[in-house]
Formats: structure tokens, sequence, C-alpha cells
């Protein structure tokens, strides 16, 4: 049985596809024979002498179409005679017989398409040919000042050879794959990748002032202390600081880990001795900070004292937080014995509500009264605690701990990928700031260790802290309490340290919001 549908289909797809080649015939041969028109007009002269009128005077046309008087029949030249506009011709329609010769509106001076230099043009606008043969500028001065001065010495070049840019884009994926392969802290290190990248494509001027994505999101909350300070209302509303409260002792834990940052200012001093690496006071300060592991308070510290620096010290502050796994341990299991590992905690006592709502209105008190350079941080902390503690603006809470926090996070981590630019990057002070930074982290998780061991000479036999606590005194919030409980179930797998850590963890991110506040009061005007 014959399908009328499907045949009359045919037919018409056929009839369609007829219709189609004549037409591009006609438009071909019309195209040519309008090529061969307008050669020929264009040999004719472009102004020819009409024939004299009666009364012996001559006339030139014009190509415009204008006829201007030429002079009597005996040579003179008429003084009163003035060029009388011919005729205007009637304009063409655009059509395929006039493809060449009629002219639309608007396009006027615009060039015809060259073939060979369209596909040049495109071949240098390709990343291939930038990366190649263009040098990239600095595209970011640090957002130091309003007229782009950076206020400290810059040690950084201006620009950087094309291939460096290749490097650079393989430094962005190596750090989406730790942050999806290997889950060093996906949620930070997947947008700094893929700023790492974007701003290291050529041509693509995501980094360019004043309308590039990465450089309008760096201006509007890295580059000052906006995104930094959402970012801390968002942890002080995700904080418990119950176990801080039922085991204030702990606290000592969290000042000690404080320890690698004031004893990195002394690397960076030595650091200076070695030739081509040459750090002021303001950038000790910036780098000494990397060792708290808190990636906003780095970016906040930077951006009040060495803007010029803040891409690698937070890139290395965000990194070192996502490889608290794997330096941490190590230094742990140095520094301690088997038995001291194998120590149980009581558990925490419950804390009232009255305490929990107090905390945060005493901590900002203390804070106005002793440290005010330390209030922006801590103050940020206080209130985010509070709106979630408080318990009568649940929206609010969890507003600040889910999509406010995400969405900062997002901007912010983009931001600090497009700070990882060659320039920045590929120089002996960048590799000085990544090894000053880890020296800060192992010192940190060192000084904690060793305070919990030194408590534990003047502890009850009963009451002994855990020395591995004492290494989530730095301030990866839950990260460094989790491998410290990780650890201790290594030895003792029904030893469960995990809320006996959050004290000492919750507490050294107080202890690095004033150290910031230290730095920034010492050095900050």
């Amino acid at each position: 049985m014959i399908d009328t549908k499907k045949s009359a289909k045919k037919q018409a797809l056929n009839a369609t596809l007829i219709v189609g080649a004549i037409a591009l015939v006609l438009s071909f041969g019309s195209t040519v024979l309008a090529q061969t028109k307008d050669n020929a007009a264009a040999s004719a002269p472009a102004a020819v002498t009409a024939a004299a009128p009666a009364d012996g005077t001559a006339q030139a046309v014009a190509a415009d179409g204008t006829v201007a008087a030429a002079g009597t029949a005996d040579g003179a030249v008429a003084a009163d005679t003035a060029a009388v506009p011919a005729e205007p011709a009637e304009e063409e329609q655009a059509s395929f017989a006039t493809i060449n010769t009629a002219k639309i509106k608007g396009s006027e001076g615009i060039p015809m398409i060259n073939p060979v230099k369209f596909l040049t043009n495109i071949w240098k606008s390709t990343g291939i040919y930038k990366m190649m043969h263009s040098d990239n500028e600095n595209m970011f001065d640090g957002g130091a000042s309003e007229h782009g001065a950076v206020k400290s010495a810059v040690t950084f070049a201006k620009s950087a050879p094309g291939w460096q840019s290749i490097i650079m884009i393989l430094v962005g994926f190596i750090i989406v794959w730790l942050g999806v392969a290997k889950d060093f802290e996906p949620l930070l290190l997947v947008p700094i990748g893929f700023g790492t990248i974007l701003v290291n494509v050529p041509g693509a001027g995501m980094g360019d002032a004043p309308s590039g994505m990465l450089h309008i999101i760096y201006s509007a909350g890295v580059g000052n202390e906006f995104f930094p300070m959402l970012v801390f209302m968002g942890i002080g509303a995700m904080t418990d600081f119950g176990p801080l409260i039922a085991n204030p002792k702990t606290a000592l834990l969290g000042g000690a880990a404080q320890l690698g940052v004031f004893a990195t200012m002394f690397g960076v001093a030595l650091m200076n001795l070695i030739p081509g690496i040459d750090y002021n006071m303001l950038q000790a300060c910036a780098i000494s900070i990397i060792g708290g592991a808190d990636g906003p308070t780095t970016i906040y510290v930077a951006g009040k004292l060495a803007p010029e620096m803040m891409a690698v010290v937070a890139v290395a502050a965000y990194s070192y937080m996502a490889l608290v796994p794997l330096i941490q341990p190590p230094i742990m299991k140095l520094l301690t014995t088997k038995k001291e590992r194998l120590i149980r905690m009581p558990q925490l006592r419950e804390v009232s509500k009255t305490e929990r709502i107090l905390f945060p209105i005493l901590l900002l008190a203390l804070t106005i009264l002793l440290l005010p350079p330390a209030a922006p941080l801590i103050g940020m902390i206080a209130f985010g605690n509070f709106v979630h503690e408080c318990g009568v603006i649940d929206r609010l809470s969890k507003t600040m701990e889910n999509e406010l926090l995400n969405i900062t996070s997002i901007l912010l981590s983009l931001g600090v990928g497009s700070q990882m630019t060659p320039e920045k990057i590929m120089n002996p002070n960048s590799v000085g700031i990544i090894v000053l930074g880890l020296l800060a982290f192992m010192i940190a998780t060192a000084g904690g260790v060793l305070m919990a061991k030194v408590m534990n000479l003047f502890m009850p036999k009963d009451k002994k802290v855990n020395p591995l606590i004492g290494s989530a005194g730095v301030s990866a919030v839950p990260m460094a309490a989790r491998v410290s409980n990780k650890v201790g179930q290594e030895y003792d797998p029904s030893n469960f340290l995990l809320m006996n850590a959050m004290g000492p963890n919750v507490a050294g991110v107080i202890g690095t919001a004033i150290a910031a506040g230290v730095f920034i009061a010492t050095y900050g005007h």
C-alpha cells in the first residue's frame, strides 16, 4: 500500500530543492553580469564634456551627475556661471541583480569582504595566536587606591609572555581537579580554578577594566572588605559556640595556634636575605595571617595592608585550608605519643540558651573595648551568631548560612581566582609567600598540639586533654576538628573527639580575627 502522505512530502521536498537550485543559479549569473557592467562603468572617464549648447558655452558632466559650465566658445570662463545640479538618479533597490551595485543605507565606507584578510583576522583573534605573539598586561592594580597606585612596594611585573598564560590555565584546571577528584574544599577550589582559567584566556577580556565580569566582581567585593564581611556573617550563623562555652579552657588552644601567625613574621625577615625576594612589614603581615587558615581574614588583612599580594596570599590560605587532611596528621603524630592519642575526654555539658545568646554580645563588647580594629570581623561573627541563637528571626538566619553565604562564596572565590595571573604568581616573591604560608600553617598546628601537652601538666588525671584536639586551633572550621577526630579514631575507633575539638576550632576563628586586628591596629595607619 502506497503511503500518500510520505509521497506528497517527498514531492514537496523535491520541488523545494529544484526551486532553490534555480534561484541559486540565477543569483550567481546575475552577480557575474553585474560585475561585468560595473567593470565597464569603472573604465569610462569620470567626467565627459557635453555638447556645446547654442550659445557656445561648453559644459562638463561630472561623475556625480552635476553639470558645470566649463567656458565660453572663445575660451573665456563665464564669471556668472555656476554648477547646475542634474536630475537625481533613482536609487537602485537591493536585489540579486544589483547585489554589487546597490547601496544599502548605513553600509557606506564598509569594505567588501576579503577572504584572505578575513581568515587572517580570525587567526589573529584566536587564543593560540595571542598566547604566541602577545604579552598579557597586568589587569589589576589590587584596588589599593582610587587612582590605581599601590600603597606599598609593588614587586610584580606589569606584563607576562603569552605562553605563561597557558601555564596558568593549566594551573586552573589542576585546582579544579583537586576540588572535584580529591574533594579538597570543592566549594572554594572549583570557582577559584575557573576564575584562574577565565582570567588568563587571551582576548576574552574577563579581567579587563572597567567592564570585564571578573574585574567587576573583584572591584565590588574582593578588593575591599565587603565579601569577607558577608562570609563572616554566614560563618557566625553556622557556628555553634556551645563546645567553647562548655569548656572555656580550650580557648587557650585556639590562642596557641596563632603562634604560627606571629612566628612567621620572623621568617619573612629571614626570607629577605635571599636575593630577588623583598618584603616590607605590611606584606609580612599579609603573609603571616595565612597561618590562621582563614581565607576571608587573609583577604581582609591583605586588602587593608598589602592589596598587591592578595592574589597569592588568598590562594595560599584557601589551598592550605583544603590541604588540612594532608598537612596536619603527620605533625600531630610526630608531636604526640600513642598513649596521648588514646586519651578519652568526657562529654561536654549542656549549654543553656541564655549562655548561647549572651556569648556573641559579650564577645562583641570586649572587642569594642579592647581591640576596635578587630570589630568588623568579630562584629559580623557576633551578628550572625546572635541572629541564629535568638531564635526569633529564623528566616534571616537561614538566609545567612545558606543562600547568602553560598552566593558570596562563589563571587569571592571567582574574584580570588581572577588574581591568579602570571605576573603575580610566576615570580620569586610568590614562591616565598607559598613557602612562608606553609611554614605558618605548620607552626600553628604544632603550637596547638604543644599547648595541649603543656596544659596536661597541670590537669588532673581524669580531666586531661587529648593533644590531638590542639591541632584544631586553626580556623579551618569544621575540617580541622574532623581531622582531629579522624586521627584519634585511627588508634581507638570508639573515641569521639569531634565535639571537644570544636571548642579550639571556633576559638581559632576568633583568635585569627584578633590577630588580624592587632596587625591592622599596628600598621594600618
